[in-house]
């Protein structure tokens, strides 16, 4: 369940800022529908740095310089994932605008896409852990999701994704234009790493273009986080 700070928030209302009552009830009425709809599903394997490059490069459309190409070599594991929150959540977003109530399916579709983030962040916890417990000597190690679409690796890097990881199995497709079915759906990279390998500069073409940087706060989570000495 994504936080309703973070649901306020991407609907402009700042931390601190007084809530108007109808925003509440539509943020109320938007979770009560989501818990009820909401199907988390998700997959992940494990790939060597050998099968990753290639998966990477995927059409060779990315960007001439990109963060994840000088940070995932330096990793210590790296595994693919994909992850949803289902079609029911999905489907009731698009009953919402299709019957008039664009305010509510609005508030849904932000739910839906903090929960599918969240989602992420969940499935990259778990593999962290799991690492760590397979392996006293990776405990130190903190896991960040990366995927196509983001950053400078092209979107069109879900294909080669696709092909390796297989999430159909589990109800994810991909169409032509390498959207995920659900489309509240996440894939990528999970990178393990010492702290310090996930920490870059802003300073890539793209940066220049991005609206909220939100790498920013997933790197300094890493890197204060007290369980890595931080």
């Amino acid at each position: 369940m994504p936080k309703r700070r973070t649901v306020l928030s991407a609907q402009g209302i700042p931390d601190g800022a007084a809530i108007p009552e109808r925003v509440a009830a539509l943020v109320d009425a938007g979770f009560e529908i989501y818990s009820s709809h909401v199907d988390a599903v998700g997959t992940r394997a494990e790939i060597s740095f050998e099968e990753f490059g290639l998966i990477f490069h995927g059409e060779g459309r990315n960007a001439s310089r990109t963060p994840l190409e000088g940070i995932f070599p330096d990793a210590r594991r790296l595994a693919l994932f994909a992850v949803t929150i289902g079609e029911a959540v999905c489907g009731e977003i698009r009953r919402l605008f299709g019957n008039g109530d664009p305010a509510l399916g609005f508030t849904l579709d932000t739910i839906a896409s903090a929960g599918a983030e969240k989602l992420a962040d969940a499935m990259a916890r778990d593999y962290q852990e799991c690492i760590s417990q397979s392996d006293p000597a990776l405990s130190g190690v903190r896991v960040l999701p990366h995927s196509p679409g983001y950053c400078g690796w092209h979107v069109s890097g879900q294909g080669k994704l696709f092909e390796a990881l297989r999430p159909e199995r589990i109800g994810i497709s991909l169409n032509a234009s390498f959207l995920m079915q659900p489309l509240k759906s996440v894939s990528g990279v999970l990178v393990a790493a010492d702290k310090e390998v996930h920490d870059f500069d802003i300073d890539f073409d793209f940066c220049t273009d991005c609206t909220d940087q939100g790498c920013r706060e997933r790197i300094q989570s890493v890197l204060f986080d007290s369980r890595g000495g931080g």
